[in-house]
């Protein structure tokens, strides 16, 4: 990485060329989430989430589905901010609490395993202090991409 270029600039550099219509990150998709996640210090990922009625599963429970898709954005917006890309081989997901809609969340990523061809990293959800829901992902080198460029 050049002297220069920060941690979130290579995170945004390789989110725009991996995933320029992600339907959770990108600024072009008019029906997603339009997330931003910025890179801490210590190499982690963090971002806000309006838990919003619209993606609720159960009445004023945000829904599962998407709090795995948050999760696992996370994973992989930490990975780009390390100037990685990666695919979710494995993605669990624990869930401790409902999360409430309605309600701000905190979503943050970390590595936790840094391996050569596979790398593991945590994930969390806080809603009002309380650490709600968990995930690990596995993620794979993404080949293809190597490929292409």
């Amino acid at each position: 990485m050049p002297a220069d270029t920060t941690p979130s600039d290579l995170m945004k550099a390789t989110r725009s060329r991996a995933h320029c219509h992600c339907v959770v990150c990108s600024p072009d998709n008019s029906h997603g989430f339009n997330i931003q996640f910025a890179m801490a210090d210590d190499g982690s990922v963090a971002t806000e989430f309006h838990c919003s009625r619209t993606y609720q599963g159960y009445d004023n429970v945000l829904h599962g589905g998407v709090i795995a898709t948050l999760l696992d954005s996370a994973m992989v917006h930490c990975l780009f901010g390390h100037g990685r890309e990666a695919l979710t081989a494995e993605l669990n997901i624990r869930f401790k609490e409902p999360v409430r809609t309605d309600c701000p969340a905190q979503v943050r990523a970390w590595i936790s395993q840094d391996g050569r061809q596979l790398t593991v990293l945590e994930s969390e959800l806080v809603q009002e202090g309380r650490r709600k829901v968990v995930g690990t992902g596995k993620f794979m080198e993404d080949t293809a991409a190597h490929k292409k460029g």
